[in-house]
């Protein structure tokens, strides 16, 4: 799905003005300094016509000569460094800008998340940031500059021959007409170029992502037309972009070329006629070389402006999207309040779009005990798990940690209680190591102590890097029942009150999932609360109670061994649903 549009009010020049508020001191620096610069290029032209006056009356020209030259290499010097300067600002508003849209997309809400491609976001903090530095060191400054070099030149113009002024003005008045119409058009043509770029981005990531998939099912072909067509849909906008741009700028190189022209012969004429000074002419005619860069300057920074309007817009619509409202800063690990149990959930309900997932569940989960969590697919239990790590907030009912409603407590405060185990069992490119230890740094000797519950310990010791090994994009490197006990690891290191594990032995072999379960007995000294989502009749059959759900209920509790003589829904799922390590049909517990 496209990233919705409209979410964020048109963006104008003053939100691009609130975003260089930061960098102000540097943006006037380098102003200033570029616009020195053209102060000391306006005045060139006045000694070029004194020196050749002087030249034509035999007076002396040195002096004038020094400083035409001094001037010169001035000019040269301060423009290079207000460029610079300019080049500075530009990657410092980049930087803040993206450190703004990582900060804000890293807490983007899952539902938003879920609705929005990853691959534009990505776009977004890219691509889009880079066309906003170009609006800060082009745009901007450019047309700032070329304003005042193009109202001095015409100044100057008028002071020496109001008439070769008007001359000039005429021509370039006929030159700006086209051009106007034109710059109007150019920012939609940039916005639909970067999004264009975005659609490009999120399918490549798409087809990447899934590169396993998509060869075993021989579809390289339709995923390389599919990006295909968006390279084209990204070619066809950027030609509509630059065929407006390329409209705009021969429109001021033909308007400097016939002006040269013009101001050449009528001034020629009025040399002859003893009306003008040949120095004078000179000057008329440098001035009119001169707007051509100011003006060219100046047209392609609007032009660089109004892209950069269709990228401020799209960043600025990622930056409204909301995010969770925690400011990231953990509060203090909240107390158990005596007796009360690790977890309850109390009329709990939850809706996906209007789509009831969970209706009026409750349950208690005591401190210390292992609970398994067994029902169909689509029965509520990953909407469980979700609720527990507060990725949703439930509609209504109240969930409650350690005895402290979670309204009373900040997501962060919540999560300091809580690690979950995925069944995808995501492993982030990096090293052992740094999958290990994710947000909270730890000692070898917990490191080890963890390694060795997950039965990862002697092959890590293999490994010639040990736990600074690369582990590959998404663990690439990793077999997948390396990736689970990896992950596994990765919960246990943070010693939570609460271990949530959706289907945390379904990679492993029989020898290792009892390892995996084996470490997992043993928390029961450590004082940790164990949910497991679990189809494993091993694995079910181990814990102390059992929430049997269907269709957003909890309908059925109890031990493994109430359930199957108390709980017809339990016993059809020991025959459909759970499966013990060697595939046996369990049908006949039914009987």
């Amino acid at each position: 799905m496209s990233p919705s549009r409209g979410m964020a009010e048109p963006v104008g020049l003053a939100a691009l003005l609130r975003m260089l508020r930061p960098h102000r001191g540097l943006v006037v620096g380098a102003v200033t300094l570029v616009i020195t610069a053209s102060v000391l290029g306006l005045a060139q032209p006045v000694l070029a016509g004194r020196i050749i006056d002087r030249v034509r009356t035999s007076e002396p020209i040195v002096g004038l000569v020094l400083t035409l030259t001094l001037l010169f290499v001035a000019q040269t010097l301060i423009d290079t460094a207000g460029r610079y300067l300019l080049e500075c600002t530009g990657e410092s508003v980049v930087r803040g800008l993206r450190q703004l849209l990582v900060r804000r997309l890293i807490r983007l809400q899952l539902p938003v998340l879920h609705t929005h491609r990853t691959g534009d976001l990505i776009s977004r903090a890219t691509g889009d940031t880079l066309a906003l530095r170009d609006s800060v060191t082009r745009g901007l400054v450019e047309i700032a500059v070329g304003a005042l070099t193009v109202t001095g030149a015409a100044a100057l113009m008028v002071a020496i021959d109001p008439v070769l002024f008007l001359v000039v003005l005429g021509v370039f008045a006929v030159a700006a007409l086209g051009v106007t119409v034109v710059l109007n058009r150019i920012r939609e043509a940039a916005e639909q170029s970067r999004t264009a770029v975005g659609v490009l981005t999120a399918d490549l990531e798409r087809s990447l992502s899934a590169i396993r998939t998509i060869r075993i099912h021989q579809a390289e072909r339709p995923e390389t037309d599919r990006v295909l067509a968006s390279v084209d849909a990204a070619f066809d906008a950027g030609v509509r972009g630059a065929r407006l741009a390329a409209t705009a700028q021969p429109a001021i190189q033909l308007a400097a070329s016939g002006s040269f022209l013009l101001v050449l012969v009528v001034g020629g004429m009025r040399v002859a006629s003893g009306d003008l000074q040949l120095g004078d002419l000179v000057a008329v005619l440098l001035y009119a070389t001169y707007l051509v860069m100011p003006l060219g300057n100046l047209l392609e920074g609007l032009t660089t402006l109004k892209r950069a309007m269709g990228a401020l817009q799209r960043v600025q619509e990622a930056l409204d999207l909301p995010t969770e409202s925690d400011d990231g800063t953990p509060g203090a690990i909240a107390a158990a309040v005596p007796g009360a149990p690790a977890l309850a959930f109390a009329g709990v309900r939850f809706a996906y779009d209007g789509r009831p997932a969970l209706r009026g569940v409750s349950f208690e989960l005591a401190r210390g005990s292992r609970t398994a969590l067994v029902g169909t697919s689509g029965s509520g239990k990953s909407t469980i798990l979700s609720l527990i790590c507060r990725f949703y907030e439930p509609t209504s009912g109240t969930i409650s940690y350690l005895g402290h409603d979670a309204a009373a407590l900040t997501r962060d405060q919540c999560r300091q209680l809580v690690s979950l185990v995925e069944q995808s069992a995501p492993v982030l490119h990096g090293t052992i190591r740094e999958n290990l230890c994710m947000g909270r740094p730890s000692d070898a000797a917990e490191m080890d102590r963890v390694l060795r519950q997950v039965n990862l310990h002697d092959w890590v010791e293999t490994l010639p890097d040990g736990v600074d090994t690369q582990v590959g994009e998404h663990g690439a490197q990793l077999s997948g029942g390396e990736r689970q006990r990896l992950a596994i690891a990765r919960a246990l290191l943070t010693r939570p009150a609460l271990l949530l594990l959706d289907e945390p032995t379904s990679s492993l072999d029989a020898e290792n999932g009892r390892t995996v379960m084996d470490g997992l007995r043993r928390l029961h000294g450590d004082g940790v609360t164990v949910l497991i989502v679990a189809h494993r009749l091993s694995t079910v059959r181990d814990a102390d109670h059992i929430l049997v759900v269907d269709d957003g209920e909890v309908v059925a509790a109890g031990s493994h061994h109430e359930l199957v003589h108390t709980s017809e829904h339990y016993r059809l799922l020991l025959g459909t649903q759970i499966t013990d390590d060697k595939h046996t049909d369990f049908s006949g517990v039914q009987k």
